[in-house]
């Protein structure tokens, strides 16, 4: 019999980072960012590149987050 495996903070984090740079590259998530940087120069903001890609980032992990409780929700 062996042990349970119990992830540590560095395995956490880099499946964390994987997730995160697979969003990245999607074309979904580019798309995005394209139409926020668009939409943040015209209205004159600072560090529009830095913003939207936060933004879009935001928005595809409270996406996530919101399909997952959804899944739960639904699976009861």
């Amino acid at each position: 019999m062996g042990y349970p495996k119990i992830d540590t903070p560095d395995e956490e984090v880099k499946r964390w980072l994987n997730h995160i740079a697979l969003i990245c590259v999607s074309e979904e998530f580019q798309s995005l960012k394209r139409e926020l940087e668009s939409l943040y120069v015209r209205s004159n903001m600072d560090n529009v590149r830095i913003t939207a890609f936060q933004d879009a980032l935001y928005a595809f992990l409270a996406q996530e987050e919101d399909d997952n409780r959804t899944y739960q929700y639904n699976s009861c």
